[in-house]
């Protein structure tokens, strides 16, 4: 009688299986936290074979046995990874948390000997040096760059010390991020503020609807509870009528990471400061700054202070204006107080009402979820010709997600969209766009499939979920990044979507959101959840006239964080030592009003110190949005926001050339001419403000 077989781990683990679900998505309903471990194991073992076997190839090298050769290894790695990184930031547990301490560390211990392997190095500078001579194509050659930089500035260069201390480096830093993050979801998850009927004075009845659904979601059914998501805090401070509540849910969201308890960030920033500082220098630069902003669009932190700079003054002239016209206005109703931060948002809605006659609460039932999210597609059809039709059969990580297949303008399959709209406690707070593949043509098409993951409320009792017009934006926002990823055309991965400058990477979300606000775009999708009117015409012209309204606050709170987040990597981090007395002198230095607070305090900023993407480069936003006021006057000039020859450019020089082209020049031969600058400042409506400042 024969043995019984042994099943392996790829005959077991869902991970390392072949995917049997419409088209080859992960089978979300199948994968446990026990399955990643040796999943990662396996991928990043078979990961180094395929580098051990580039790294020896005895042929001299060449694009195919090189630079191809890159593009096609880690397959099995980035499958993993993938779907790992979207439960830890959108459906994360406990036990995910923990595998996430162990692979953070893994990850930077597997891709620190390729990334700094002398022998590869040496065969990809070989090619880059003879560049000019080997017949490739432009997408090639732009290839063969970005991977002799990427290699370049991971220290393959250096000498064996110096390697040896940045793998360190690199490592340390992985452990300091994911400590970071889970730190801030802990303050995030720990933190509500339940609201007794005397609790509710001026709230809206949608936003008391999703404070119920939000305590129904932690267990706590028949009650309603504030949470620390952006879209439950901002509401509050909007709408409350009371003071001392509006003071402490305000001071509990600007305290995240900062409470000297087991999730405080201080010392995490510290030392990420310090060891970024130590890798710039090995790599041959004075500052971390200058290190990430020579591989950007702006190139320079001298170039990033000027454009931050230009902006800020007007910006701080609006705020102060706008701060006294608000004092005023306390002083008419009695009010025996200065105006404070947990105050702004407040009477900035009752300047509002009195100036334009208009208030977030007016237009909110007009923009429910779902009409929003046909808006967005419906304005990417009428651009693009892409379809999108619900799908029902895709394995999702939680319930509330949902799965539209895409289509193009051919009738053929294009991409899968995923949206996962509303905050839990399993999910980092914010917005943003991810894919679980990437596009490609490297050995027959990739469709993309292409993440959208908002915190808007829940609706309680099977009611919509209604949207401010700042969650609106945020939608179409993330949507412009997923159109980036799903109309993706290139060959090479590396080339992909949004795998482009972070200083150019926010144009394609930053355009998209002009379509939301649009009077075409409003008249047919804002219509009121409970009758189906259409918005009134009368509130659509209100609205449009509040647009402008409170951008000096809105302007000072992100161009702070960006210039504190620019002086932490320029100057030397012994200057940041105490965090809190650094972000304090920054802030006297430049003038900050004491009623704006930044729009991350340096604690909870986790664009910059979660890793390095955004580091030394939060200005980006700010940059791309030269370039996307710019960019949507070729439509405004057409007269037709949906002009055909110009959404044709849009697309073949912007949303589907990925990083195949140099962004500079896919940007002119979309427009015909460099960005105008002061197009920046006529959209946010401070172009006035920057002539007497």
């Amino acid at each position: 009688m024969s043995e019984p077989r042994q099943t392996t781990d790829s005959e077991t683990n869902p991970l390392l299986k072949a995917w049997v679900t419409p088209f080859a998505t992960p089978p979300f309903d199948e994968v446990k936290p026990e399955h990643f471990l040796p999943a990662f194991e396996q991928a990043f073992a078979d990961h180094s074979a395929e580098i051990a076997a580039i790294t020896n190839d005895p042929a001299a090298a060449d694009f195919a046995n090189t630079v191809t050769a890159l593009e096609r290894s880690g397959k099995l790695l980035n499958k993993v990874a993938s779907v790992f990184y979207d439960l830890v930031s959108a459906h994360s547990n406990p036990a995910i948390l923990e595998i996430d301490k162990e692979v953070s560390l893994r990850m930077a211990r597997h891709w620190n000997p390729i990334m700094m392997n002398a022998v590869l190095f040496g065969r990809i500078a070989h090619l880059h040096e003879n560049r000019a001579n080997l017949g490739l194509t432009p997408e090639q050659l732009r290839l063969l760059e970005r991977t002799y930089t990427r290699f370049h500035r991971s220290g393959a260069g250096l000498s064996e010390e110096a390697k040896t201390r940045m793998a360190e480096i690199n490592e340390r830093l992985a452990q300091l991020g994911t400590s970071f993050s889970h730190h801030l979801l802990g303050d995030e998850q720990e933190w509500f503020m339940e609201l007794g009927e005397a609790d509710r004075q001026g709230l809206p009845e949608s936003f008391v609807a999703s404070a119920e659904a939000a305590a129904d979601e932690r267990g706590m059914a028949g009650k309603a509870i504030v949470t620390l998501s952006r879209s439950s805090v901002e509401q509050f401070l909007k709408s409350s009528a009371r003071r001392d509540l509006r003071e402490k849910v305000y001071k509990a969201f600007t305290a995240r990471g900062d409470n000297g308890n087991s999730n405080d960030n201080n010392a995490t920033i510290v030392e990420v400061l310090k060891l970024r500082e130590e890798s710039a220098n090995l790599l041959g630069y004075p500052t971390f700054a200058a290190y990430r902003l020579e591989d950007s669009m702006a190139k320079t932190p001298e170039a990033v202070r000027g454009l931050l700079e230009r902006v800020w003054k007007p910006a701080r002239a609006r705020a102060l204006a706008d701060r006294d016209d608000m004092q005023a206005l306390i002083t008419e109703e009695g009010g025996n107080f200065k105006l404070a931060s947990w105050d702004w948002r407040f009477y900035a809605e009752k300047l509002r009402l009195r100036r334009a006659n208009f208030d977030d609460a007016a237009i909110k039932p007009y923009l429910a979820l779902d009409h929003m999210i046909a808006a967005a597609f419906d304005c990417a059809t009428r651009l693009f010709g892409i379809t999108f039709a619900e799908r029902k059969d895709v394995p999702v990580w939680h319930p509330d997600v949902r799965v539209w297949e895409v289509k193009g303008k051919d009738g053929k399959h294009k991409a899968l969209f995923y949206g996962d709209y509303f905050a839990r406690t399993s999910k980092r707070s914010g917005a943003w766009m991810t894919s679980l593949r990437d596009q490609q043509k490297l050995d027959g098409e990739v469709a993309p499939l292409i993440l959208n993951i908002c915190n808007f409320s829940k609706g309680a009792g099977g009611e919509p979920s209604l949207l401010s017009p700042d969650d609106a934006r945020t939608l179409f926002h993330e949507f412009g990044h997923a159109l980036h990823g799903m109309l993706s055309n290139v060959t090479y991965p590396s080339l992909s979507g949004t795998s482009v400058f972070t200083d150019f990477v926010e144009l394609p979300s930053q355009l998209y959101e002009h379509w939301q606000e649009r009077p075409e775009v409003l008249q047919q999708f804002a219509r009121h959840y409970q009758t189906g009117e259409p918005l009134p015409d009368d509130l659509l012209q209100r609205f449009l006239a509040a647009r402008k309204f409170n951008q000096g606050f809105a302007t000072v709170e992100f161009v702070s964080s960006a210039l504190v987040d620019l002086e932490f990597h320029t100057q030397p981090a012994s200057a940041a030592q105490d965090v809190r007395a650094f972000e304090k002198k920054e802030l006297e230095k430049i003038g900050m009003p004491e009623e704006i607070s930044l729009r991350h305090r340096p604690t909870q900023f986790g664009h910059i110190f979660t890793g390095d993407h955004y580091a030394a480069g939060y200005y980006s936003y700010m940059w791309s949005e030269v370039m996307d006021a710019d960019a949507f006057g070729a439509f405004e000039e057409a007269g037709n926001i949906f002009d055909p020859e110009v959404a044709k450019r849009l697309h073949d020089d912007i949303y589907s050339s990925g990083g195949s082209v140099d962004p500079e020049v896919a940007y002119e031969a979309f427009r015909g001419r460099p960005p105008e600058p002061d197009a920046l400042l006529r959209r946010r409506g401070l172009l006035d403000d920057a002539k007497v400042a």
